[in-house]
């Protein structure tokens, strides 16, 4: 079942149960899976679709942070929710020591030793996570954090 299978099965049974929050979520998601098939004129594999839930979940935490930012928790706390639903649907993030050895792993074979050579372990931190849902945020601090203070 490819994802966007997934999401119409879902959609149907968030309309039966009339869960309206959900609903509106798996509209918006389909709609951008559905867009960006248009985009690439092809239908997506699964690894696509990941990473257009990726872009949707991180969309959702700047916006979070911003309405934070701005005194509207009540904005804030809608968009963690939609938050949760979309991750329900990514494969499971590894934990903050699987990333963090895998900085290390990577540091090692690119010979990387100052912050300058950040932006090559960076990318080839990225191509070896790519697929599973990982924050890029958490990466780059834990890259830094090697680099500049190891």
């Amino acid at each position: 079942m490819t994802f966007l299978e997934r999401i119409n099965e879902d959609l149907k049974n968030a309309m039966k149960s009339q869960q309206a929050d959900l609903l509106s979520t798996l509209r918006m998601v389909k709609t951008a899976l559905k867009n960006k098939e248009i985009e690439k004129m092809a239908p997506l594999d699964d690894a696509e679709a990941i990473k257009v839930l990726q872009t949707l979940v991180k969309q959702r935490r700047d916006s979070a942070e911003q309405y934070r930012q701005g005194g509207r928790d009540d904005l804030a706390a809608k968009e963690e929710a939609e938050i949760g639903m979309i991750e329900a649907y990514l494969p499971a993030a590894p934990d903050e020591a699987t990333v963090g050895r895998i900085v290390s792993e990577t540091i090692a074979e690119t010979g990387a030793t100052s912050a300058k050579e950040m932006g090559l372990v960076m990318k080839a931190v990225m191509a070896k996570l790519a697929g599973q849902a990982v924050d890029g945020r958490l990466i780059n601090q834990l890259v830094k954090s090697k680099l500049v203070g190891g």
